[in-house]
């Protein structure tokens, strides 16, 4: 199968070049001049992007270390001016539900490079500019006053007097993952978080993973998808990892998250159908949108209700040599930090937006995201290197979990809800049209 559709590609690789001057190009071209586009923006800038498995003739070669790298706006704003006109002469009327899903998520993608061009060139957006044009969101926005009710909230139920960030800090040093426990407890979490998986969904028989343990990252976990089902998942291991991380991280990064979202596009679009936009991924875009929120709201899926408190207390507290008798309170006041995810939002908007200083932005995460001091300037350094792309983790979230719950995948439909959640992640989505049905 994946040499018939990377066979595909290269006929529409020929045939792309005789259709530059023809009125009828089709949505295969303006794929393949997508991927060339961002995989362009990408040798200038590495972080763009996060995953790509398509056709070998696509790749580029890095630029040499000692050439001149100045980004080349104008060339590549005029390339997307073009695609952008391509796409808006399209005329979708009569054609099915995927190709026009297809052509919004393509129309979408193309314009939120657009955006990305222009950030690289030095054009100014505020954090609400750029989560709009990049992602297609608006980030909500919430005051002190709001957070500091939650806080008051907060210090009824947390232990001890005085400074709730401190006093949670020092609760929650019951509960770290011991290192030499670490790899023990977190496959446990892959492993089960996988079979509650595979038990809803067709998995392709090749899906594989590997874990590694790194430092000195700007981020808690990333998954690294390499194609032919496979993926490279990496924790960091700079500071403490608390219990409730096992699954979060295994959900999110694994199963049924980033692994399995990029597997099922890999499977039924760029596979099945040869969609071959979908064997690129840059991280700047409204598809971060879609992947992060699945991937969180996937931790809800695999493990609803009671179900993951209870599989914790049995497996994964043992295994860490933690106290299996406090894992109740521990998740009560943990989901209700989580509440509190927003202010992560407010001080990357304030820091970003020139409203905030470094220093006033990590002690309003101490204050009101609950971070310990060295985390929030972890923080900090994650927010410097991505932007505004923090919205994705909460907004994306909720946005996925309003769109199931919405078509009926609520707690009391548990098998409606998988079946919801793997059409998402399996067919051509955006931010708006989610909102939308």
């Amino acid at each position: 199968m994946r040499k018939l559709y990377f066979i595909i590609s290269i006929l529409i690789l020929s045939c792309t070049s005789q259709k530059e001057n023809k009125e009828s190009v089709t949505l295969d071209d303006i794929s393949i001049s997508y991927i060339k586009l961002a995989l362009k923006i990408g040798q200038y800038s590495p972080d763009y992007i996060d995953a790509y498995y398509g056709p070998e003739a696509l790749k580029l070669k890095p630029l040499d270390s000692g050439s001149v790298k100045t980004f080349p706006a104008a060339n590549l704003l005029n390339e997307v001016n073009i695609l952008i006109n391509q796409i808006e002469a399209i005329d979708t009327a009569g054609r099915d539900k995927l190709e026009k899903l297809r052509h919004e998520y393509l129309r979408s993608q193309i314009s939120s490079v657009k955006t990305y061009i222009r950030i690289k060139d030095g054009q100014n957006y505020t954090f609400d500019q750029e989560a709009l044009a990049l992602y297609e969101a608006r980030p909500p926005h919430f005051s002190a006053a709001h957070f500091d009710s939650l806080l008051t909230e907060l210090d009824k139920i947390l232990p001890g007097k005085g400074d709730v960030s401190a006093r949670l800090e020092e609760f929650k040093k019951q509960f770290i993952i011991p290192k030499e426990k670490l790899d023990t407890v977190f496959k446990a979490a892959v492993a089960e978080a996988r079979k509650r998986t595979m038990n809803q969904m067709l998995l392709p028989e090749e899906e594989n993973f590997e874990i590694e343990y790194v430092t000195d990252k700007p981020w808690s976990g990333y998954n690294w998808f390499k194609g032919n089902a496979y993926s490279l998942i990496q924790i960091n291991t700079d500071l403490p990892i608390y219990i409730d991380r096992a699954i979060d991280l295994a959900c999110h990064e694994g199963y049924p998250g980033h692994h399995v979202y990029h597997l099922m596009l890999e499977k039924e679009l760029v596979e099945k159908k040869g969609w071959m936009e979908y064997s690129v991924y840059p991280l700047f875009s409204p598809q971060a949108m879609i992947s992060e929120g699945s991937a969180n709201y996937g931790i809800e899926v695999a493990f609803p209700g009671n179900e993951r408190i209870e599989f914790e207390k049995t497996v994964l507290f043992p295994l860490a040599g933690l106290d299996a008798k406090k894992a109740e309170q521990y998740y009560n006041i943990e989901g209700f930090t989580k509440k509190l995810s927003y202010a992560g939002n407010e001080a990357a908007r304030g820091y970003l937006d020139g409203k905030m200083t470094k220093e006033e932005a990590v002690a309003w995460l101490n204050k009101y995201a609950l971070m310990s001091v060295e985390r929030a300037k972890q923080r900090i350094s994650f927010i410097e290197k991505y932007r505004s792309y923090v919205i994705n983790y909460n907004l994306g979230k909720d946005l996925v979990k309003s769109y199931i719950e919405r078509n009926g995948g609520a707690d009391e439909n548990p098998e409606k809800r998988w079946e919801l959640f793997e059409d998402l992640i399996s067919t051509p989505r955006t931010p708006s049209g989610l909102r939308e049905q």
